[in-house]
């Protein structure tokens, strides 16, 4: 399940960052981005976005008036140069507030907080649903917990998962997959891998370990990938 994405900003340069952020982020997708929030009115009227990125400081219509005139706003990401408006912000109850020029680290920090937000209101009390799925092997559908799987790794139109005592091979893409997986729990770290996050065991430069299986990282996801799966949990001097 991916978040519907809206970017609100006049800057082009502004909204060509963001959206190169969002399409290297496996639980978002971009839905459309707008240069004033009059043109963004019909996609949040109909209840087409879960996340906006929504600029302040705009000709018209600012940011936070646009805010206020929305009876049931969806998640909302606001960005700004301009700090003096955090306050105001906050109490529209935003879920977070990123500063210009914004770094891909405080990008996916203020975006994992919004997608967790995002999947307690969707799953919320359902969340034991959610524990396992069935894949057919063969003539058998086998349950397979979310909590088992360490890594899946494509094999063509097959994938291979891999828990610590069982390989599983079923007929779907990696990228089928990967769309019904919980964003939270597995991250994508290369074509052909996906893999567990709660089951790395140490990043080391290109390459991720899971138990005694070196896993590759693609270069063109390295910095998103590593964003993901430190998160909030790096401890810092």
């Amino acid at each position: 399940m991916k978040m519907k994405c809206l970017i609100i900003d006049d800057e082009p340069v502004a909204r060509m960052g963001l959206q190169e952020y969002i399409q290297e982020t496996d639980f978002l997708e971009l839905t459309a981005q707008c240069e004033n929030p009059l043109q963004a009115s019909k996609f949040v009227n109909d209840e087409m976005v879960d996340l906006i990125y929504l600029d302040i400081h705009m000709p018209k219509v600012s940011g936070i008036e646009f805010l206020r005139t929305l009876r049931n706003p969806p998640l909302v990401i606001l960005t700004t140069a301009f700090s003096e408006y955090a306050l105001e912000g906050y109490s529209l109850n935003v879920t977070d507030y990123l500063m210009k020029p914004i770094t891909l680290e405080n990008f996916l920090r203020a975006s994992q907080k919004a997608f967790e937000i995002f999947q307690m209101k969707k799953y919320g009390a359902r969340s034991h649903e959610h524990a396992y799925f069935f894949i057919k092997c063969d003539s058998k559908y086998e349950k397979v917990l979310f909590s088992e799987v360490t890594y899946i790794e494509a094999l063509q139109n097959y994938v291979v998962i891999h828990t610590a005592d069982r390989k599983l091979i079923t007929y779907i893409t990696l990228t089928g997959l990967q769309e019904q997986l919980p964003a939270d729990q597995f991250v994508k770290v290369h074509k052909s891998f996906i893999v567990s996050i709660a089951r790395i065991k140490s990043i080391d430069g290109n390459e991720i370990s899971i138990g005694s299986t070196r896993i590759p990282i693609s270069r063109n996801l390295k910095e998103a990938v590593v964003g993901r799966i430190l998160g909030n949990n790096l401890l810092k001097r």
